[in-house]
């Protein structure tokens, strides 16, 4: 079958954040962009994600009388990045970042919320702020969207209440309190009500809430602006003329298709969650690549990563972690596919313990997600595997859940059928169950329950800092993070380790353009989102800090391919010569 040839300006490789705001800035700036993806449907991972996005300095801050010190930022970044902070690219992301929320929430259908308190996840570091940096999506009637609301990718089940989406703010907020606020309970009803009539009329509920809100509001804009999109498009190679990436190969359900472009191709495949040979190289605790688990789409495989080094694009293989650590349990669901359930905030709840197999606590277990699993790898050394038990007693389960296991009233039968959720009538009984050794398991209980009384934990200092406390119950004293684990029967859930995205990705500049191995730029080629380098170093400061960046340098890419000259016109070194004078300016 002879391929088919089509001319574009942008040519962009994937449909989550940053890919779909790269395209819409460029087609707001009068460029024709084509958007291709190989799955079915769009979305990527942001349709699965939290939606928050970490951005100092914006309006939104601002408004709310949050003005942080003049290099706060920077100084917290450069901190948290340690010994792979790219002066650069940290610049021109807070430089671009409020330019980006201006531009997507007073020209498109983006639009944000910020909660007036949501302190940076190491808050107490030089250049840390209690809030004002992390917002969240607003929420998004799909209905917007038309038909196109049926190639949207879903959330994450084990992260919904019958198919019905959460928002990770008050939202959440409400439904922890249902049974406790008659506010509350009235706002859960009407939220439940609303979803049931909207599952009905269109067999889905239609408030998109966090990511799923994301990813639906980028494709909204994107139709506004008369983006192509592609789905079920895979790119096999990438075109290169004279040294100059000038397109891609693509298949078209099954079709081959030769894109060209004027202005540039964009990688935004979303890292390599799924790509197991890469696993093997950068993941510690997953020797043979298998060991380890992701809520991440399984068609995030790595593909962008490839086609840029297939060119001789680098990516840098010593940054100290690889991904952004999750702890995770895996479930089973009804159809008997493996589910992935991310630990994001039950492990600050009072009434909460993690032990590895020795039955001992190996840290605070309020800590980040990332910093959490940091402290497991290094605790799990001499262990079989690296993984942990948490564990709560019988109130603190129907109080707050735990994993996958909703609060009260909602059943938890089929968790303790199926294994997942492990329970002892005694302490005793669950440290059989979960095969650690009981008197070190009833040593960790006793000394946590005499901490809990005094508000005081002796051993790690669980409930200490700014993010500890916003993610306990504000509602415990007298702290928010510890709770006697007394009331049997006991339970517990093993965690393993996950990751809510990849941080090692292409070397690129601070216009995003890939680079090689000794930081020369490729004309024509630009990544962004997980494809690139994270610009936090492998660390992780704060909620949104994947989803700030990838908004921010979707917005960079799409104002640099709209000021530059066509890739044709011009040659290499003039090429070159034109990107620095864009970037001097």
């Amino acid at each position: 079958m002879s391929k088919q040839e089509t001319q574009y300006d942008v040519l962009v490789v994937g449909t989550g954040a940053s890919g779909m705001s790269a395209a819409v800035t460029a087609a707001y700036e009068g460029l024709k962009v084509l958007v291709v993806d190989k799955a079915s449907l769009y979305g990527g991972t942001t349709a699965r994600s939290g939606g928050w996005l970490w951005i100092p300095n914006t309006k939104l801050a601002k408004a709310q009388g949050i003005n942080e010190p003049a290099g706060a930022a920077r100084t917290y970044l450069q901190h948290e990045a340690t010994t792979h902070f790219d002066p650069a690219r940290v610049d021109a992301f807070l430089e671009n970042g409020p330019k980006a929320i201006d531009f997507f929430t007073e020209k498109t259908c983006v639009q944000f919320e910020m909660p007036p308190v949501f302190p940076d996840y190491h808050a107490e570091a030089p250049g840390g702020q209690p809030g004002g940096r992390s917002m969240v999506t607003a929420p998004f009637d799909a209905r917007e969207l038309g038909n196109q609301v049926k190639k949207l990718a879903p959330p994450v089940p084990e992260l919904t209440v019958f198919g019905m989406m959460l928002g990770s703010g008050k939202e959440l907020w409400h439904f922890l309190r249902a049974f406790k606020s008659l506010e509350s309970f009235w706002y859960v009803t009407k939220r439940f009500g609303f979803h049931l009539l909207d599952v009905l009329r269109h067999g889905r509920g239609m408030t998109l809430t966090n990511g799923n809100a994301l990813a639906g509001r980028l494709a909204k804009a994107g139709m506004d602006l008369n983006v192509s999109v592609w789905l079920n498009s895979p790119v096999k190679s990438l075109i290169v003329e004279n040294d100059v990436v000038v397109g891609a190969n693509v298949v078209r359900d099954g079709t081959p298709q030769e894109i060209r472009v004027r202005k540039g191709v964009v990688l935004a495949c979303g890292g390599f969650p799924y790509d197991i040979e890469r696993r093997k190289q950068l993941f510690p605790h997953a020797p043979t690549g298998h060991e380890h688990y992701t809520p991440s789409p399984s068609l995030n495989t790595g593909d962008g990563l490839r086609l840029g080094e297939s060119v001789g694009g680098w990516v840098d293989p010593t940054i100290p972690n690889a991904a952004a650590w999750c702890p995770t349990s895996v479930t089973k669901r009804k159809d008997g596919s493996q589910g992935v359930m991310p630990h994001f905030i039950d492990r600050a709840k009072p009434g909460v313990i993690a032990v590895t197999a020795r039955g001992r606590r190996f840290t605070n277990e309020a800590l980040s997600y990332h910093d959490f699993i940091q402290d497991l790898v290094k605790a799990s050394a001499g262990l079989p595997d690296v993984s942990c038990w948490e564990i709560c007693d019988h109130k603190h389960l129907r109080e707050y859940g735990m994993g996958a296991v909703a609060p009260f009233p909602l059943p938890i039968g089929k968790h303790l059928r199926s294994g997942y959720l492990k329970r002892g009538n005694t302490l005793q009984e669950l440290a059989k169950a979960i095969g650690v050794p009981y008197a070190a398991l009833q040593e960790e209980v006793e000394q946590f329950n005499r901490d809990a009384k005094s508000g005081k934990d002796s051993k790690f200092d669980k409930g200490s800092t700014a993010y500890n406390r916003f993610q306990g119950d504000s509602l415990v004293k007298p702290n928010p993070c510890m709770a006697p684990i007394e009331t049997g029967p006991f339970y517990a859930i093993k965690v393993v380790v996950g990751e809510i995205g990849t941080f090692a990705g292409l070397a690129t500049d601070a216009n995003c353009q890939v680079l090689t191995k000794d930081r020369r730029p490729i004309p024509g080629l630009y990544a962004v989102g997980n494809d690139a380098a994270s610009i936090m170093g492998g660390n992780y400061p704060g909620a949104g800090i994947t989803l700030g960046p990838a908004l921010t340098f979707g917005y960079v890419v799409g104002q640099t391919l709209a000021k530059q000259p066509d890739l044709t016109t011009f040659t290499v070194d003039q090429q070159l010569r034109q990107r620095e004078r864009v970037h001097a300016a």
